[in-house]
């Protein structure tokens, strides 16, 4: 039998098994993937950058036009 894989954790840094058994893989934890997936959803991992010529002025982009009342 091949000895149990572990990588680090991306979130907390913790050992976690990289195997089927590990529900969560890679992170070590339920609590650990859901704080990443708050993460992505708040916006927190993105590329710096320009906009690009179809984001500038692409309807739907200017939030201000969006929520007067």
């Amino acid at each position: 039998m091949s000895k149990p894989r572990y990588v680090r954790c991306p979130q907390c840094g913790k050992d976690a098994l990289w195997a089927p058994e590990n529900a969560w893989r890679p992170f070590c934890s339920e609590r650990c993937k859901q704080i990443d997936l708050g993460a992505w959803a708040a916006g927190s991992y993105s590329i710096p950058g320009q906009p690009t010529d179809d984001e500038i002025g692409a309807p739907g982009t200017d939030f201000r036009e969006q929520n007067r009342d």
